[in-house]
């Protein structure tokens, strides 16, 4: 008995006319033919986050004019995958919300993705686009389609070497200690008179030569010498005797130093070690007194010496006060004749020997200043830390002992101290520059570059703050700003900031004149910027190098986008493993 197949037959027959009528299966025998391109490619880690965009052409007579098409990226990575925000296209006649793609002209479509939050899988990841079409409540899935290979993060690379800044010392090797004595004259004599030689003042200049002379802390430079003539006769005598006061005045000091007959002490003796420097009758000395007193016309007098520059018109306008010349006369004009005699003296600080000595045994002998500039000697980090305890225990008012002692905690990695410290040195000194970078790369250390680089801005543009901001720029994906901040600096960071600026051919230059180029990041940097050039050679070297420093950029080059070219290299795979 024959069946009847009409029954079957039909139903197929119109499952394939709706088919051929809703063009979805025509599409997806042709789904090769989309064009798609991504940027960047691979991906890149920028400020944290990861955000690309995505282009798509359709061919004249590709989409059908009843389907909606939705696509979706997705970053799939070790740990597992993020889908982005979808995009939706539509046919000249489909229904439904979407960008249409014209059948009989074809069409394209521009994408741009969210950031999403960067993750460490994502280094080794692929991007794929997923596709869906529908066509009424009928629907297919597309090919994924692998746009982008892994995830380029070098800016990871960047060191977190902040640089503390210390506050300065106000130590001295030596400080000027000059002893100063005087001489007065009677009106219109050069004589010394004996009475001189025994004033309380003459008696003090002696008194200290004759303890220190021969002192290991004191440094004797010679004897300078000044005479004046007060202002009441004519100026050409005036300047006579002020010149033979100087002579006067110099040879009894030199009498003087000439009744110890040592010969060890030869300071004062000697004509040469006296240095007459100014002489003059002493309209500047009568200025400056009239200033200070008390005498009833001092405001006509010094309008006076404003009103004239002639000594003789000065003289004779003063003298027409009779009274008050006569109170000049006693209580101003006297103690302008005079030498002035100044022993140039330095008192010398305990040499750097001594102080290294002290400050490792009895750091408590030391003064603030001795102790500041002792623990700048120190190279041992242990040493500094331990001397800069001490001033913090003796000293602590002074906000440097505790920023410097914060600063050694912070190049010892020592966040919780080093934050403790800097904060006391803030409450004392809060605009502090030093002050202010320190507390920034404590905020930098938490993760807080916001914070951390709002106090770098206040803290001012000394170069330890802008390489602060440089390795900021790097993690903000700043980094022409990083470039700058770094100026003459030398070593991996700017040479990192000018290879993700684009300039890889400078890396191997900045970081071959620096004190890093024997460490293991620097080569491995090198390693990087070579393979960005193409040179596979000094790629592989580089790399080789760095993984003999040490052996963790093995496994971390294995999945560095980096070197994504020479992931078929036999060389590079022995090494990245």
């Amino acid at each position: 008995m024959k069946k009847d197949l009409s029954k079957f037959l039909l139903p197929a027959a119109a499952l394939l006319l709706f088919s051929a009528c809703d063009g979805l299966g025509k599409m997806l025998k042709k789904q090769k033919d989309i064009q798609y391109s991504i940027n960047p490619n691979p991906l890149e880690m920028v400020g944290d986050s990861v955000q690309f965009s995505a282009n798509g052409k359709f061919n004249p007579k590709l989409f059908a004019k009843k389907v909606t098409m939705t696509i979706t990226p997705v970053l799939k990575y070790s740990g597992g995958e993020k889908s982005f925000k979808s995009i939706t296209l539509v046919g000249d006649k489909a229904t439904g919300q979407g960008q249409k793609i014209s059948y009989s002209n074809g069409g394209s479509f521009s994408y741009t993705s969210e950031k999403v939050a960067f993750e460490p899988g994502m280094r080794n990841a692929k991007l794929e686009l997923r596709a869906v079409g529908q066509v009424k409540k009928k629907t297919k899935n597309f090919d994924p389609v692998e746009l982008a290979d892994g995830t380029l993060a070098s800016a990871l690379l960047v060191r977190h070497d902040e640089k503390p800044i210390f506050a300065k010392d106000n130590f001295q090797k030596s400080y000027p200690a000059n002893q100063t004595t005087h001489i007065y004259y009677v009106i219109n004599q050069s004589v010394v008179r004996p009475s001189e030689m025994k004033s309380d003042e003459m008696k003090a200049f002696f008194d200290f030569m004759k303890k220190n002379l021969g002192s290991k802390w004191y440094e004797f430079k010679g004897i300078e010498v000044s005479a004046f003539a007060s202002p009441d006769g004519e100026t050409e005598r005036n300047e006579n005797l002020a010149k033979d006061r100087a002579k006067s005045g110099s040879e009894a000091i030199m009498k003087e130093f000439q009744k110890n007959k040592d010969k060890n002490r030869t300071f004062g003796k000697t004509k040469d070690q006296y240095n007459v420097v100014l002489t003059r009758e002493d309209w500047e000395g009568f200025k400056q007194m009239m200033e200070q007193s008390t005498i009833a016309d001092k405001d006509l007098i010094l309008r006076v010496l404003n009103m004239y520059s002639d000594p003789s018109q000065r003289r004779k306008e003063i003298k027409n006060l009779s009274k008050t010349y006569e109170e000049l006369k006693v209580k101003i004009l006297p103690k302008l004749r005079r030498a002035e005699i100044v022993a140039l003296v330095n008192k010398v600080s305990r040499s750097d020997e001594q102080i290294l000595s002290l400050i490792r045994t009895t750091p408590d002998s030391l003064s603030l200043e001795e102790l500041l500039y002792g623990a700048n000697l120190l190279t041992d980090l242990n040493e500094k830390l331990n001397a800069y305890k001490n001033a913090a225990n003796r000293f602590g008012n002074d906000w440097r002992t505790n920023n410097n002692l914060g600063a050694v905690y912070i190049l010892q990695n020592n966040m919780s101290e080093a934050e403790n410290a800097i904060k006391k040195a803030s409450s004392i000194a809060p605009n502090e520059s030093a002050v202010l970078n320190n507390l920034g790369i404590i905020e930098a250390r938490k993760g807080n570059r916001v914070a951390a680089m709002d106090y770098y801005k206040k803290a001012g543009g000394s170069a330890e703050t802008k390489y602060n901001m440089g390795i900021i720029n790097i993690r903000d994906g700043k980094y022409s700003d990083a470039v700058s901040n770094f100026g003459d600096y030398k070593g991996h960071n700017k040479a990192l900031a000018q290879h993700l600026s684009g300039n890889s051919g400078a890396v191997k230059e900045t970081i071959d004149a620096s004190n890093e180029k024997d460490m293991a990041h620097s080569y491995y940097l090198k390693a990087v910027a070579a393979a960005k050039q193409g040179n596979t050679s000094d790629a592989i070297s580089n790399l080789k190098a760095a993984i003999e420093r040490d052996s963790k950029w093995a496994s971390y080059a294995k999945d560095d986008c980096e070197f994504l070219k020479l992931r078929s290299n036999s060389e590079f795979n022995a090494l990245a493993k």
